[in-house]
């Protein structure tokens, strides 16, 4: 069993910054892939960022230059620093984590940016 906790959603003004985290604890001692899905009201859920446990990274072109992923390896943590906010990153984010050949998705946290 694997629980994701996430933190550092809320409201914020278009230009502002905001900072997700996402801790993984349970039955499995690392994940491989961790990132960050988002779905906005009436939209499918699409991939933000995402990072392998070697670190590599990828990025929706949305958010390319705005947002860095990072992640804790000792910790089981992955965070979303995001910076430059718009009103169109409003959605709920959600965490993702890959490890023991299974996927888990996190509760979700609302970001709302307005203009």
């Amino acid at each position: 069993q694997v629980q994701l906790v996430e933190s550092g959603g809320g409201l914020v003004q278009a230009g502002g910054s905001l900072r997700l985290s996402c801790a993984a604890s349970g039955s499995i001692f690392s994940f491989n892939s961790m990132g960050w899905y988002r779905q906005a009201p009436g939209n499918q859920r699409e991939l933000v960022a995402r990072i392998t446990s070697g670190s590599s990274t990828n990025y929706a072109d949305s958010v390319k230059g705005r947002f860095t992923i990072s992640r804790d390896n000792a910790e089981n943590t992955v965070y979303l620093q995001m910076n430059s906010l718009k009103p169109e990153d409003t959605a709920v984010y959600y965490c993702r984590v890959t490890g023991g050949g299974r996927l888990y998705w996190g509760q979700g946290t609302q970001v709302t940016v307005s203009s």
